[in-house]
């Protein structure tokens, strides 16, 4: 491996898009390898994390949390069943998450509606209907 195949943890960071405390805490979770440091200098990070970091922070943007974005990794590309299974898995708590917004927000656009109804009134419908609901 040339001297071109690695970077500091500056370098790593900035060509990432994220900042030095990100590749630290990743770290410690072990979800990339710390170099050892050598007897004088600065650690050496491999080129290639800079993909694995573009990753995580893809694989955050589509919803999954790091333990999961963990397994993906530990997985590897040569477990493709197992990797959509997860992705699968992932959809299904997606569309949970939207059907329950979506009751949410019906519940809220109905407290707006009987807000707009009683806005002259001395109450307000929606703090009523909020107290009461408990």
């Amino acid at each position: 491996m040339n001297s071109n195949d690695q970077l500091t943890i500056g370098k790593l960071a900035k060509q990432a898009g994220v900042n030095v405390e990100t590749i630290r805490y990743y770290q410690r979770i072990e979800m990339i390898r710390e170099p050892t440091k050598p007897m004088s200098g600065f650690r050496h990070y491999d080129a290639s994390l800079v993909n694995t970091i573009k990753f995580i922070k893809r694989a955050q943007q589509l919803g999954f949390v790091l333990a999961e974005i963990k397994e993906l990794l530990n997985l590897g590309e040569g477990n493709c069943h197992d990797v959509k299974t997860l992705a699968i898995e992932k959809r299904q708590k997606i569309i949970d998450q939207l059907s329950d917004l979506n009751s949410m927000k019906a519940e809220l656009d109905g407290l707006i509606d009987a807000c707009n109804e009683t806005e002259d009134s001395p109450h307000c419908a929606l703090i009523d209907s909020l107290a009461k609901s408990s």
